[in-house]
């Protein structure tokens, strides 16, 4: 049943990522996905449940990259920071996030209302990455730079701007890490 679940959410995110939020409907994203329309609706039961689950999922993803970082004696906050460009040394794992990432911010376009389920599931992500920083951080003004400046970074790359110099973004990523002491 995860087998078929995850068939549909990747489904949908391909259809996002490559053709936009246009495309996607309950038939479209079943026949991508080699099922009925029913076999869809018995995972989700409507479009928004369909979306908020792509959503979750980014979550999910999220918080597996998060934990594999931590084991490798990272923090949250250099997790947050990390440059997203594909061409580096990504990982199947980081890849799959930020694919996911591409497609839950293409949900957005789709949704006005501030109570919907797509909403709550974004608002739910970014809000346990933000808690996150908050705990890392004895500065709550300083952790929140540090979320402003990591968001920036992934909406560089979403749009597709051109990379940031590796050299200079390595020089803000230790300045944000390890903030110069304060005269006062």
């Amino acid at each position: 049943m995860t087998a078929t679940r995850d068939r549909i959410l990747d489904a949908l995110e391909n259809l996002l990522v490559d053709q936009g939020i246009s495309r996607v409907t309950l038939e479209n994203v079943a026949a991508a996905a080699g099922v009925s329309k029913g076999g869809l609706l018995y995972h989700f039961k409507n479009k928004d449940a369909l979306l908020a689950g792509l959503v979750h999922r980014l979550g999910e993803r999220a918080d597996e990259q998060v934990k594999h970082a931590v084991g490798q004696g990272r923090s949250l906050a250099e997790w947050y920071l990390q440059n997203p460009d594909s061409s580096n040394e990504s990982d199947a794992l980081e890849l799959a996030l930020y694919r996911s990432m591409v497609a839950a911010m293409r949900t957005v376009d789709a949704h006005d209302q501030r109570d919907d389920q797509v909403q709550q599931a974004l608002t739910a992500v970014m809000d346990a990455w933000k808690s996150g920083l908050d705990a890392e951080f004895e500065d709550p003004v300083h952790a929140e730079i540090v979320r402003l400046v990591g968001d920036g970074v992934y909406l560089r790359a979403l749009l597709g701007l051109s990379p940031i110099d590796p050299d200079r973004y390595r020089e803000v990523v230790t300045r944000l890490l390890n903030p110069p002491s304060s005269g006062r």
